[in-house]
């Protein structure tokens, strides 16, 4: 009797610890389910608690974090080396001179001199710091590139699901080295966001060449293409004279019953009674999301209705939202309440009136986007007061979930806020009606399709 023939083994390649990236999990459940052989192959992150090694997730998937680049083991003796130049600095001073006119003590420098001196530390300081990160980031995701790409040639895919652009060299070099051997690996090209015009905050000068090099070479020699808005999907198939349009995968929450209100959080981790009205947000807790803007707009409506925000985010950027409802006279109506897991924010914000959706169109990618809180928050049946993005525009207007607003003015955003807490309840019954067909079960079925074509050697 043959061997029946082996499982399709895909190597997930993702550069984060793949713990939250909701995107990342549902597709590789939805591999697996279909009877693959799926490894994620992530970075550690030791100060989060995720730690080197192979473990396993549920259903049979199985995630290997690669180190992350450290000092101590690029480089011991550089890191000796630093450490002890810390020691040293670190001594006591001799003590001064009791004479402080002696002629042996340095003369300090004063008035402009000393005004000029001491800028042109902190500007060097400056410059060296940014320079020092830079060389960082570069050096770090150099070494994620090596290991990811050892790391999944050791698990000799028949397909690396590249996610980003940041992946897309580790997935070619096992392909070359796969071909080298006689093997055919595939690649899948997964974009999260129009990589090339994210939110990246800073002035670059190589990286933007060197990713449009990746870019302009990978993409086309992709065997599927994917990504998560519409708006994205045409610029990708322009940019690279793509045969076929990239298949949209939206990144909509799994199938199940619909939450209750009591399932939600977001009250009583904020201490909020059922009079109060709730402006949900759900999500990563960051510069450019609307939050700043929706603070702004609490002061035009009612005293009972308060701001709860769901998610994580930098210690400092919280300190700034805390600082600016301080500074909008709202303090006590701004709430972090926390995260819960990604599989759980759906029924953690059920208990909201509303959420808003208001990404700032900073970039391209942002004016692309179509982010998954924008489906939690449907499907927690929540009415919708959405920034007027193309894409966001196109979900809330076909499903009549909720309101869009014009521009960033705080008073056009209360406004939109009013309007739906005046009469939320058509918006509420549109939202749950819409969630039976918006799940990831129906949008899997497509990816699905193109790996079935993908490993049949078929155009996808």
């Amino acid at each position: 009797m043959p061997e029946p023939d082996p499982a399709p083994r895909v190597a997930v390649l993702v550069h984060n610890d793949a713990a939250n990236d909701s995107r990342v999990l549902k597709e590789s459940a939805s591999l697996r389910a279909a009877g693959m052989d799926v490894r994620i192959i992530a970075v550690e992150r030791r100060l989060k608690g995720h730690a080197v090694g192979i473990t396993q997730l549920a259903g049979g998937i199985a995630l290997e974090r690669v180190p992350e680049f450290a000092l101590e083991r690029i480089a011991p003796q550089l890191t000796r080396l630093t450490r002890r130049g810390r020691d040293a600095g670190a001594a006591e001073p001799a003590p001064a001179s009791a004479d402080a006119s002696s002629s042996s003590a340095p003369a300090r420098p004063r008035g402009l001199a000393a005004h000029v001196s001491a800028r042109a530390r902190r500007a060097g300081t400056a410059v060296a710091g940014d320079l020092g990160r830079r060389a960082y980031r570069t050096i770090e995701l150099g070494t994620f590139w090596w290991r990811s790409a050892r790391a999944a040639r050791g698990f000799a895919p028949d397909v690396v699901h590249a996610n980003d652009t940041n992946t897309l060299v580790p997935a070619f070099a096992v392909q070359l080295l796969a071909r080298r051997e006689g093997r055919r690996v595939r690649i899948v090209f997964d974009s999260h966001e129009l990589w090339r015009h994210r939110n990246v905050g800073e002035r670059r000068l190589l990286a933007p060449l060197l990713e449009a090099l990746i870019e302009h070479i990978a993409v086309p020699r992709a065997d599927a293409v994917i990504t998560v808005s519409p708006s994205i999907a045409d610029w990708l198939q322009r940019t690279y004279d793509l045969r076929s349009r990239p298949l949209l995968v939206r990144n909509v929450p799994a199938a199940g019953p619909l939450p209750e209100r009591a399932a939600g959080v977001l009250r009583e981790r904020a201490g909020l009674s059922e009079d109060d009205l709730v402006i949900a947000y759900g999500g990563r807790l960051t510069t450019a999301r609307g939050i700043e803007e929706t603070i702004a707009a609490l002061p035009h409506l009612p005293a009972r209705v308060h701001f709860v925000l769901l998610g994580y985010g930098e210690a400092d950027y919280e300190r700034s939202v805390l600082a600016a409802a301080r500074a909008a006279g709202v303090a006590d109506r701004v709430h972090l309440v926390g995260a819960v897991a990604p599989a759980e924010v759906s029924s953690a914000l059920v208990d909201g009136d509303v959420a808003v959706v208001h990404v700032q169109p900073v970039c391209l990618s942002y004016r692309f986007a179509l982010p998954n809180k924008l489906f939690e928050s449907i499907r927690a049946g929540l009415p919708i007061a959405a920034a007027d993005l193309p894409d966001m525009r196109a979900v809330v207007e076909e499903l009549g979930v909720g309101e869009v607003f014009e521009g960033s003015d705080p008073v056009e955003l209360a406004a939109a806020l009013q309007r739906i807490l005046a009469a939320p309840e058509d918006y509420r019954r549109r939202a749950r009606e819409a969630v039976p067909d918006l799940t990831w079960e129906a949008e899997a079925a497509g990816l699905l399709e193109a790996y079935r074509l993908v490993l049949a050697g078929e155009d996808a």
